[in-house]
């Protein structure tokens, strides 16, 4: 009975998320005060992710180099190049081109990984593609930047190592642990896990738009719009390009989520360094969309079944595939 609780709880979360966050944008006093949950509930949200893991699904990854450097290529590619076309299209100011262009310029966020667990995408793979896009972003962000805008940008690279080792890495191989040893144990548990996500997800997101009210407020409707066909041109791409590719649904889903997720904190962070405050908007106002969209389309892919034919079977083009484990 509790397990088909949970799972109506889980799958209502974007409702849950939309009206919290109305609450969070009428009352940000009451959220805007707790910015210090993020990084915990991000690291309980990775270690639950953890358990439900094992040790093959990661294995599984290695055996598909091919699929992780298209990814990683795609995030680097797409996003840019969105976000380009969308600062011409609405003839964005200098500021808020440039905020937009060096958000495209970022690597994955790693709320990425947690909508992909929601979405019943491949969570190991999302994992993957995020430590590697932020492990090459000293390179990548700094040159994209320069290309688009002229403008070269120097990223923290060992911060965001360390981040992403203590908020993603650490709190997964934990639960990998946990799972491996004490499997049996937490069978009977593990249906919690997604709706303790779910949760998570919803007060980080209610959290997040507490703190930006302000933001939301002066933004004004030009940079909303340019961040959500920055968001939907990403996540349309990377699913669109995967399926021409002929990748499996699940790996199209997961290279969609982490190609339209971004890592927005740190456009921020780069944006007013390197550039205005304004230019940080678009990234502000990105952190609250992305999450509320990656919400939706979780929300309506973990109602749908995946049903991924074997790829050793499928015709090989380009390389891009090699046999699943499993």
């Amino acid at each position: 009975m509790y397990q088909k609780i949970l799972q109506k709880f889980t799958s209502l979360f974007p409702l849950w998320a939309v009206l919290l966050s109305a609450v969070a944008y009428v009352y940000p006093e009451y959220f805007a005060l707790h910015q210090g949950l993020i990084v915990p509930f991000l690291s309980l949200i990775m270690l639950g992710m953890g358990i439900t893991l094992s040790v093959d699904s990661f294995l599984a990854v290695l055996k598909r180099p091919s699929v992780v450097l298209l990814g990683t290529l795609m995030q680097y590619t797409i996003m840019p190049l969105a976000a380009w076309i969308v600062c011409l299209i609405l003839k964005l100011p200098a500021d808020l081109a440039a905020g937009v262009i060096l958000l495209g310029c970022c690597p994955g966020g790693t709320a990425s990984n947690v909508i992909s667990y929601l979405a019943k995408a491949d969570v190991a793979l999302s994992i993957v593609l995020t430590s590697v896009s932020t492990l090459i972003a000293f390179l990548a962000t700094p040159f994209l930047t320069w290309v688009f805008i002229g403008h070269t940008v120097e990223v923290d690279i060992m911060g965001m190592l360390v981040s992403v080792l203590n908020v993603v890495i650490v709190p997964v191989v934990l639960g990998l642990t946990i799972n491996y040893f004490f499997e049996k144990r937490i069978s009977a548990i593990r249906e919690i896990f997604p709706a303790i996500s779910a949760a998570a997800i919803v007060i980080i997101i209610a959290v997040i738009i507490g703190t930006n009210s302000a933001n939301l407020g002066k933004s004004g409707p030009l940079v909303l719009l340019a961040v959500i066909l920055h968001n939907g041109l990403g996540l349309a791409g990377g699913y669109g390009i995967s399926k021409f590719l002929r990748l499996s649904e699940t790996e199209a889903r997961t290279i969609a989520i982490e190609v339209g997720m971004q890592n927005s904190g740190l456009s921020v962070a780069l944006a007013v360094k390197h550039f205005t405050a304004t230019a940080a908007l678009p990234g502000a106002i990105f952190s609250i969309w992305h999450n509320l969209s990656g919400a939706f389309l979780a929300g309506h892919w973990s109602k749908q079944s995946v049903s991924d034919p074997d790829i050793s079977k499928r015709p090989k083009k380009s390389g891009l595939y090699s046999k699943k484990l499993g």
